[in-house]
């Protein structure tokens, strides 16, 4: 079209009144260009005609200016660049369309959100997903249609504008699936799907935080509504001065001899046929931007509510989701609503959760869990699982388990399976975070005997343990502060009518109402501290039937005078306080059951002479102290059998230790004794001698009386020589005699020989 001719201009007669002034310029040129009669061609001689028109004595090249001089003085510039204006509105509108596309800040996401929802799309867990949905009774299906029409009905009325701001309602399409091919899902399957939930949770956690996509579109739809204005407007208004005949007026007499020309416009009645169709199009075109502009502000896209996919799926916990992740989805909805629903397999933690069990049951098989099989403190044959993704489902095809013990495993959920485990007894949880099915909650009611919790948090302890009636021992461990402590979790304790042990591992100020509460049927009650101070123990009287008692690292600075009531105690364990003095330590001869008593770890400066009054006594720890001196009152307790009193500054240890016939053990080890009284040796049942790191300098040949000794620990002295009668001691290994391999060399060979022998 540029290299055409634009116009074609003739020049034009002039009447003679126009132009008083040149009348005889204008005679000349009208006698010049007047054309004479065509001679009336002869019937005989018809080739002797010649046709002949207007003379103007003008040459090509006059043509030509006169033409380019019209062309840009006489004719309308709509008519002259009415093609360039068609294509510079459609690079625009290409440019308004394409931009997003185009521009970094949002191709990126939408090439991203395309490719997850191919791989979304095709995925065989979204099809094994919707197969299992596809599954329910037809009676759960009827009742969910039943709300979907009610929900639908109460929508539908003058309040319900949420519907414009959800997904696309209409998904008539059933899956139909092949379920056996549904079922199966390699390994490899699994870890891609695996992969593409965790794609599509940080491609939502990006998304979702802002809203370019939406601006970007809404701008560009908004310049493309204008510029449809803008074309309409001024096309409407200048499509007439597309004409074909256009008068043109330039003074250019001096160079043709002519000023007015009369000229033809060769593309005019093309361009106006174009400009109506071009008209047409940018309406048809204007009014699809209209719709779009009318869409996105009518119906709210940065808001995608999942509910109907919701309702038809049965998975509850999809999420909905905003901002530039729900304007996709609504993109998306127009191309086909199926898409949205696929996807939304994907954003559901059920689903997921429901693809990390399958994967973990391919990867940890019962042959794999029966290798990890070992025997607990409670010889109990136990299966512990650490820091797994969930609970397998294969466990629960190990019948012969007997302790199931779970260490930092998120969302466990025990199914009903594990009424399988007939011969299950013990259950440790170790900051889990635990749920249970109904039926395994009967099984446990019935089966458990051990429950085991440590938690960083209180919602981690499973409410549904306070349930547990026939639960035998309670282990707590973890943050129990002294307010939470009264809570109406805690107090529910007293449902647990078998509980006879109860521990627990925390901070708490005074003993939780909890423990008051089952009281009457608790045989062993241990309270280990951080530290904080344990006060108002008088609930302690409470407890008539406690056998067993443990205060640990409390910062008790007295023996809490509660305790003397507890006419049942057999065992008493104060480990790690701030004890210094111990005088009322006489009241305990009224606890005639008290055999053991643990005073280990505190600040003891000595050891008063009531204690002989504890004839009962058979265990007794006084190490880790600061004792000096032994009282000779203390070997009056002739029926102990267990004497720790190492890590003190003893330097003398009494004769009258010899009365204690029936020890077995006896430990002074890191004191500053010097030497051993002979009479130690008439302890002959004494099995385990600890006398390392003093300052002994001889060990008595008398000891070869010991007969029983499998264990002495000499180290760390000043010996020279080991007796020879050591020989005498036949229980005696060298794997229980601990002494420097020198000092062991003294000993003669056959002796060496002896203790060396299996």
């Amino acid at each position: 079209m540029v290299m055409q001719d634009k116009i074609i201009c003739l020049p034009k007669r002039v009447q003679p009144s126009q132009n008083h002034s040149s009348i005889s310029n204008v005679s000349q040129a009208v006698a010049s260009t007047t054309p004479l009669p065509p001679p009336k061609p002869s019937p005989t001689n018809p080739a002797t005609v010649e046709m002949k028109g207007l003379k103007t004595d003008l040459d090509l090249q006059q043509y030509s200016f006169i033409n380019q001089m019209c062309y840009e003085r006489a004719l309308h510039w709509y008519a002259k660049y009415f093609p360039y204006l068609v294509l510079i509105h459609t690079l625009v509108f290409m440019l308004c369309s394409n931009f997003w596309f185009k521009f970094p800040g949002s191709s990126s996401k939408i090439e991203h959100f395309i490719s997850i929802l191919g791989k979304c799309f095709d995925s065989p867990w979204t099809t094994r997903a919707l197969s299992e949905v596809s599954g329910e009774d037809s009676e759960e299906k009827d009742n969910r249609k039943n709300n979907m029409s009610r929900s639908n009905t109460i929508q539908s009325g003058p309040e319900g504008s949420l519907v414009n701001a959800q997904s696309l309602k209409s998904i008539p399409e059933k899956f139909v699936v092949d379920k056996s091919t549904a079922g199966a899902l390699d390994k490899k399957e699994g870890e891609q799907a695996k992969a593409l939930f965790e794609k599509v949770k940080k491609f939502r956690l990006h998304v979702e935080e802002g809203d370019i996509l939406y601006a970007m579109y809404v701008r560009q739809t908004v310049l493309k509504v204008i510029k449809f204005l803008i074309i309409i407007a001024y096309n409407s208004a200048l499509v007439s001065k597309v004409q074909f005949t256009v008068d043109c007026n330039v003074d250019i007499q001096d160079m043709t001899g002519y000023k007015n020309f009369s000229c033809n416009h060769t593309m005019a009645h093309l361009f106006s046929k174009l400009s109506f169709c071009y008209l047409c199009f940018v309406s048809i075109y204007g009014l699809t931007c209209l719709y779009t502009l009318y869409w996105l502000f009518y119906r709210s896209l940065r808001e995608y509510s999942f509910e109907y996919v919701r309702q038809e799926t049965g998975i509850d916990d999809i999420p909905d989701v905003k901002n530039d992740f729900a304007f996709m989805l609504h993109m998306i909805d127009q191309y086909d609503p199926l898409y949205s629903k696929r996807f939304a397999v994907f954003l559901s933690e059920v689903s997921e959760n429901k693809l990390k069990q399958l994967n973990l049951n391919n990867e940890w098989t019962p042959d794999k869990l029966r290798q990890k099989l070992q025997t607990n403190a409670h010889n109990r044959l136990e299966l512990p699982l650490i820091m797994l993704s969930g609970l397998p489902d294969t466990v629960f095809e190990i019948t012969e388990l007997q302790s199931l013990k779970l260490e930092i495993i998120k969302n466990v959920m025990i199914p009903a399976t594990i009424a399988q485990l007939d011969n299950l007894q013990e259950l440790s949880l170790h900051q889990c975070s635990v749920k249970i099915h109904s039926a395994a909650l009967s099984f446990l009611k019935e089966n458990l005997k051990v429950l085991s919790v440590k938690f960083d948090d209180m919602r981690e302890l499973p409410p549904w343990m306070y349930g547990l009636r026939n639960l035998e021992e309670l282990y707590l461990v973890g943050s129990l502060s002294h307010d939470i402590s009264k809570n109406v979790t805690l107090e529910s304790l007293r449902d647990l009518k078998s509980l006879k042990i109860l521990s627990i591992k925390s901070n708490v100020s005074k003993i939780p109402q909890a423990v008051v509460d089952v009281s009457s049927h608790l045989q062993k009650m241990c309270i280990h501290n951080d530290g904080t101070k344990l006060v108002m123990l008088n609930n302690l009287k409470k407890m008539t039937n406690l056998t067993e008692l443990e205060l640990v690292h409390c910062d008790l600075e007295r023996i809490p005078h509660a305790v003397f009531s507890l006419l049942s105690l057999q065992e008493l364990d104060l480990k790690e306080n701030n004890l210094k003095s111990i005088e009322e330590i006489v009241s305990f001869q009224h606890l005639r059951k008290l055999t053991v008593l643990k005073l280990w770890h505190n600040s003891i400066t000595y050891i008063p002479e009531h204690i002989k009054k504890l004839t009962s006594l058979e265990r007794l720890a006084f190490s880790h102290n600061k004792i000096e001196v032994l009282p000779s009152h203390l070997f009056l307790c002739n029926k102990i059998r267990y004497l720790d009193l190492s890590y003190n500054d003893i330097r003398f240890i009494p004769p009258e230790i010899g009365v204690l016939q029936s020890l077995q053990y006896f430990s002074i080890t890191c004191n500053k004794v010097e030497s051993l009284p002979d009479e130690l040796y008439f302890c002959k049942k004494l099995k385990t001698l600890k006398i390392g790191k003093n300052s002994l300098s001889v060990l008595s040949p008398k000891i070869g009386n010991l007969l029983f000794l499998s264990y002495l620990d000499v180290k760390g002295n000043h010996f020279e020589i080991l007796p020879p009668e050591l020989g005498d001691c036949r229980a005696l290994k060298r794997a229980g005699l601990v002494v420097e391999d020198a000092l062991f060399e003294t000993l003669p060979s056959d002796v060496r020989e002896q203790m060396k022998a299996e």
